[in-house]
């Protein structure tokens, strides 16, 4: 892309998802351990041609959005519309202050996007002004009528699947939706079919059949699989913390504030479950330990709440193209008692973590009054952590 043309990018996700069943709106919900909307978000976020990134949605997902992409570069969020059509006018009259050359219009329901798609998206709207990404249809296809009989079999070699990021000169697609909101038209299915109404001439541009929409409730499940079957480099790690009692009335333990009659000396908020969790899964990541991602002398972290780190951890995990299998910690001290808190502590984990709570376990042992856990000195740790990722992983920095 020539150093004059500036692209930005529009994520429709205000749609309410309900073909892909219980729930809550598909966008959010997980797939191979991470929300379908920041995958679908991120490679547009992370790519150096895509200056803005425009995220449209339905008001009372403003929330689940925030939580669901933290750390992604975006603007403030637009408002949704009726139909998609409408969500597409709103993100586009929101990018309009920032005047990009180049426009994606990508669905949120598509997780898959890569960054060579997004490049050639850019590049074939320089070059024609409005295209879209398309792969061919590799079986026949019938016409059928109201009743179910065939009506005609279409040339297949001409036929092609339309995918998103659909892309065009900015000026041209903005004009082009506000005339046919003027005109009452607000039936088109996606952006190129409104071009096409408005005079345009729309281009393709090579898709990519892994760049599939996620719809029914088993599209989710073929795609964890898949996505389960790439992670076959398993790996273990294990971690342990300490900390010692001081002045306070609660602990941190597991992410559960737990009343007690002391609280934690400590740097942040001595969370030594959640930190020696953060150390077994750095461990699996052979991505050095808690202390070299957060050191306790940079004042940054004090009194940091340790959910933060465990957070870190995941994404780290996520982040090259892996999942959490299990995470488990053994708490060891004589008080305050861990039993009646465990389920508590195990959902607080997984919420988290982002995974399913049967996949934490929280258990608790003493010392027999034994060492400084046993005279209630204060409190241990132990954890361990089963990711997977995948066989080409060569990302660890130890």
């Amino acid at each position: 892309m020539s150093k004059q043309q500036r692209a930005a990018a529009i994520l429709v996700a205000a749609g309410r998802g309900l073909r892909a069943g219980a729930g809550g709106p598909k966008q959010y919900r997980s797939i191979g351990g991470q929300t379908v909307i920041y995958r679908a978000m991120a490679p547009f976020s992370n790519h150096p041609q895509v200056s803005h990134v425009q995220p449209v949605l339905h008001l009372d997902d403003v929330a689940m959005f925030s939580a669901a992409v933290t750390g992604l570069r975006h603007e403030q969020p637009a408002e949704g519309g009726a139909t998609r059509q409408a969500s597409v006018r709103a993100g586009l009259e929101a990018l309009s202050s920032h005047a990009p050359d180049i426009v994606l219009i990508h669905d949120a329901a598509r997780p898959f996007v890569s960054g060579d798609v997004i490049s050639r998206a850019i590049e074939a709207a320089e070059f024609t002004g409005a295209a879209i990404p398309v792969v061919a249809v590799t079986d026949t296809v019938k016409l059928v009528d109201a009743s179910g009989n065939i009506e005609a079999t279409p040339e297949r070699a001409r036929l092609r699947i339309a995918q998103t990021p659909q892309a065009f000169r900015f000026d041209v697609i903005l004009q082009a939706h506000r005339r046919a909101a003027r005109e009452g038209r607000a039936d088109f299915t996606d952006d190129a079919a409104l071009a096409e109404w408005a005079g345009l001439t729309v281009a393709t541009f090579e898709g990519d059949v892994a760049n599939m929409k996620m719809t029914t409730p088993e599209d989710f499940v073929r795609e964890e699989a898949r996505m389960a079957s790439g992670l076959g480099d398993i790996r273990t790690g294990t971690g342990y913390d300490v900390h010692a009692f001081g002045a306070g009335d609660h602990v941190m333990i597991c992410g559960v504030k737990v009343p007690h009659t002391r609280g934690f000396l400590a740097h942040s908020d001595g969370d030594v479950g959640l930190h020696a969790l953060v150390d077994a899964i750095l461990g699996a990541l052979a991505d050095g330990d808690i202390g070299s991602h957060f050191p306790p002398s940079d004042p940054q972290w004090k009194g940091a709440s340790s959910d933060r780190f465990l957070k870190y951890a995941v994404d780290r995990v996520t982040g090259r193209g892996g999942r959490i299998a299990n995470l488990e910690v053994t708490l060891i001290c004589e008080r305050p008692k861990i039993g009646p808190l465990r389920d508590t502590m195990r959902a607080r984990i997984a919420e988290i973590s982002g995974v399913d709570m049967s996949r934490v376990a929280v258990k608790a042992t003493t010392s027999e009054r034994l060492g400084f856990t046993g005279r209630e000195e204060g409190i241990a740790a132990t954890a361990s952590a089963t990711i997977r990722l995948p066989w080409n992983d060569k990302a660890g920095s130890q």
